[in-house]
């Protein structure tokens, strides 16, 4: 297949101990705190304007903006989000997923600078366009590729709550700061991104590369040293886990260039049976719908919303504000232990059917919150299920939308898919930030409404149509969508539908390897170690 040494290869004898030593957990780990990082600085940047869009310095110094500008100037950070990932959908395959951060990293720095030194709504949205190329829609990708399957869910879960960590550090970072006047009660709130860059510029550079990413572009010798390495332990790169592991990510290498059908036979929706289309489009699918679920209504504008739509003064709506950030940090740790178990699916119809019912209790005390009697207490009840709606959101929709499309996607469509569902992201994300002041001027309570049919709309929707990824290695869903070509509608599918991996999976994983041992390969079951018969056999066994 033409694998090649990798000249740069980080693991080679000749360079020293790579990865400064580090192999299995503590790897596993540092990667985990790149990608965590990643996501904190984004949620970080979700927040820390809803804090500053009301803060008097930052209004005085913008020419006190009108509601349509202030969206605007908001919404155009996902504008700039958007371009990052469509940058990724371009260059992002090939440049690998460490290089991909690194670039987004150095680009959104500089528009953080430009953020903080603004001092006119022009440089401002330029600052906010570039510090929105980030690219968001790697980190979960590299993520997946270098965690074990039964981790994967909880590593990229996990990242998702970090999110929430930087949203709920942004409320208290600029409610703390609304006590200061001038500008620095907004401009070191907005400087404090830098501190993430610092920390991922100075550890993604020494990391692995994804194995998947460097067997698909033939660096052979560096991605099964990284197997090695992320397994860690006494583990070679003989040894029946690696080897397994390795042959499970070429045969998929080998299926995709072999079956993968052309951008145009996609646009015809002709994905040459792998299904890749569709695949697309549920990835896509998840993003949007965390969207048009309404959580950016709230995330972005929180402290707006209290005042505008509840009522409550400027001091109290950012401290609630930040009060419940912590709530929606503290109750987004449940989606780690019910990732795995309730499954994907579960998880978003659950979800969605929880934020429809508080979207309609908000709506219903929203529309007497103006009752000269009762008013205060109607305006509590909305308040607390604001507070509820986010437990919902953090448990069920936080995670799994960034997480499935890096798992439904094929191996060769896996950036682009990724890519690709994070601009479904960040153009839903700008049409919801956009439309939100304007809405709540105009609509008042019946605004949410909107948002309570899109959740009911989307229960049904994934039980029909979403296959659950949670339990599978990467490769399982490849054999899924080869085996069930033209398949739209799950719900009758028991191997596409049921949470645990299907036992056919696990015993096709069994007979892998005992036509290893019988080629002449000899597995010891009690080391996991391989030997062969003889030093052709080696030379055999380096080569397959």
């Amino acid at each position: 297949m033409g694998y090649k040494e990798s000249s740069s290869s980080v693991s080679s004898s000749s360079k020293g101990r790579p990865y400064l030593g580090l192999t299995g957990y503590w790897l596993n780990f540092w990667v985990s705190v790149a990608c965590i990082t990643a996501m904190t600085l984004f949620g970080y940047d979700q927040g820390v304007f809803g804090g500053i869009i009301v803060t008097p310095s930052f209004l005085q110094t913008m020419g006190n903006p009108n509601p349509n500008l202030q969206g605007t100037i908001v919404s155009l950070y996902d504008i700039g989000c958007f371009l990052g990932a469509m940058s990724a959908f371009v260059f992002g395959e090939r440049l690998g997923r460490k290089k991909s951060l690194i670039v987004g990293v150095i680009i959104m720095s500089i528009g953080a600078i430009l953020q903080f030194t603004a001092f006119s709504v022009a440089q401002l949205i330029v600052a906010r366009l570039v510090t929105g190329t980030i690219n968001t829609a790697t980190s979960p990708v590299w993520q997946s590729e270098t965690s074990k399957p039964e981790w994967r869910g909880k590593l990229v879960v996990l990242g998702m709550i970090m999110n929430v960590a930087g949203f709920s550090l942004s409320n208290w970072m600029t409610y703390g700061f609304s006590f200061l006047s001038g500008s620095i009660s907004w401009r070191f709130p907005i400087a404090f991104q830098l501190v993430f860059s610092i920390i991922m510029l100075a550890t993604i550079p020494w990391l692995p590369e994804s194995p998947r990413w460097l067997l698909a572009h033939g660096h052979y010798d560096e991605g099964v040293q990284v197997l090695v390495a992320l397994e860690g332990g006494s583990t070679t790169a003989k040894d029946e886990v690696i080897i397994s592991e390795r042959d499970k990510i070429l045969e998929a290498v080998r299926i995709e260039r072999e079956t993968a059908p052309s951008w145009s036979d996609l646009l015809r929706g002709n994905s040459g049976g792998t299904g890749m289309l569709s695949r697309l489009l549920l990835g896509a699918g998840t993003q949007w719908m965390q969207q048009l679920v309404g959580i950016n209504v709230t995330s972005y504008y929180l402290p707006l919303v209290l005042q505008n739509s509840v009522g409550l003064s400027n001091n109290l709506a950012r401290l609630l504000a930040a009060c419940n950030s912590v709530s929606y940090l503290a109750f987004s740790f449940l989606g780690i232990v019910l990732i795995e178990r309730a499954g994907r699916r579960k998880l978003m119809m659950w979800g969605a059917a929880g934020q429809a019912v508080c979207y309609v209790l908000i709506s219903a005390m929203l529309s007497q919150a103006s009752d000269p009697v009762n008013g205060t207490k109607f305006g509590a009840g909305a308040t607390t299920f604001f507070f509820v709606y986010y437990v919902f959101f953090g448990i069920c929709w936080q995670g799994v939308p960034w997480l499935y499309p890096a798992e439904i996607n094929s191996l060769s469509m896996r950036t682009k898919g990724a890519a690709l569902a994070t601009a479904s992201n960040w153009i839903s994300n700008y049409i919801v930030v956009q439309i939100t002041p304007t809405g709540i001027a105009n609509l008042g309570w019946r605004f949410y409404l909107i948002w309570m049919v899109f959740n009911t709309v989307f229960v049904p929707l994934i039980w029909l149509v979403y296959p659950e990824t949670a339990n599978r290695e990467l490769e399982d869903i490849d054999t899924l969508y080869r085996e069930n070509k033209s398949m739209i509608v799950v719900c009758n599918n028991k191997d596409a539908i049921q949470v645990e991996r299907p036992q056919r999976f696990v015993d096709a994983d069994r007979e892998r390897l005992d036509r290893l041992a019988h080629s002449g390969v000899h597995v010891d079951k009690s080391t996991g170690s391989v030997t062969t018969e003889s030093k052709e056999n080696d030379e055999k066994l380096e080569q397959a």
